[in-house]
């Protein structure tokens, strides 16, 4: 497990770090003053933790059982309960993943939740993945949902090209002024642009924490609510490790979320390079299920039919210029 957070260093601590320690991500600032230069390195660094040290347990901690010395998890799911965890700070842009081992077999009716949220009820801005139980023999589900200024409902579904409960994987958010985009095993699976030149918000002022959850949800989680948890197979047991996290603390420094160096916020992520595109675009037409974009049953009536047309239009939009369309 590795924690990356910024602090300052001058270029000449710098120099004297040894290589092992040296990251290739540098951010590299100039404050002017007194006619002279003083350059600053703000250093992306990573350095051995525990799960405790980064994250504390939310709900049921009789549910959640620390491995390999602290730098593994287990989550359990039973009858009596689910549980939960979540980051000890929030940041603002960046990039946060880690590798989840999914329930094996039969796990219609689960939920195993990885997301952020600012955590600011009404008006809270969130990025889901929730990948949805399935029974066995059928492929796993992940649904993906951005909420903005407390406006959710934008979902969309795609089922997994393996098994994910055979071993780890790694799930991703990458966030900055440009973009977000979700990924898996660095294969982007949602991209959501900033347009809000278009009058669509985008997420860019509240901090979010990072939380994962297992739960029980077969009222809506497998086929609609139609596949049922079997709890004769529970215990249901999911896996986290390698969490990962560099972009700007908050409370920390007041100039980090603004900083153009930021490597995430550099011409390399502003849009997806070409091998992004291509495999993005091979996600959406082999494994894509669902899109909230092309589903108009689900708004009711005249106003609502307009938001979803203006959301879906800039969203299909953005995914016709990624693919080369248009």
């Amino acid at each position: 497990m590795g924690r990356r957070v910024l602090e300052p260093f001058s270029i000449d601590e710098f120099r004297d770090f040894d290589a092992e320690s040296r990251i290739s991500r540098a951010i590299v600032g100039r404050d002017f003053g007194d006619n002279e230069a003083s350059i600053l390195c703000c250093i992306v660094f990573a350095r051995p933790a525990t799960f405790l040290q980064d994250f504390r347990i939310t709900w049921s901690d009789s549910h959640i059982r620390q491995l390999q010395g602290g730098t593994a998890i287990q989550l359990v799911l039973d009858q009596n309960s689910g549980c939960g965890f979540a980051s000890k700070s929030q940041y603002l842009f960046g990039r946060v993943s880690m590798k989840i081992k999914l329930i094996p077999g039969d796990s219609a009716g689960t939920v195993t939740a990885f997301y952020m949220n600012s955590d600011t009820d009404s008006v809270r801005d969130e990025l889901d993945f929730e990948f949805l139980g399935n029974r066995s023999g059928q492929p796993y589900t992940v649904q993906t949902n951005i909420y903005v200024h407390g406006k959710g409902d934008r979902e969309q579904r795609v089922n997994l090209w393996f098994d994910p409960a055979q071993d780890f994987h790694e799930y991703s958010f990458d966030w900055n002024h440009y973009k977000i985009v979700f990924s898996v095993d660095g294969v982007p699976i949602r991209v959501y642009k900033n347009h809000e030149a278009r009058g669509i918000p985008y997420p860019k002022t509240q901090p979010m924490g990072i939380y994962s959850t297992l739960w029980e949800a077969d009222d809506w989680a497998t086929r609609g609510g139609l596949e049922k948890i079997d709890w004769r197979k529970a215990p249901f047991y999911a896996y986290y490790k390698d969490f990962d996290i560099e972009g700007c603390p908050v409370p920390g420094p007041a100039n980090c979320p603004s900083n153009t160096n930021n490597w995430w916020e550099g011409p390399l992520y502003q849009q997806l390079t070409a091998e992004q595109a291509r495999r993005y675009r091979w996600v959406r037409m082999n494994h894509m299920i669902y899109d909230y974009c092309t589903d108009r049953s689900r708004s009711k009536d005249a106003m609502g039919i307009r938001l979803m047309l203006l959301y879906s239009t800039v969203e299909l939009y953005t995914t016709a210029v990624e693919f080369g369309f248009i």
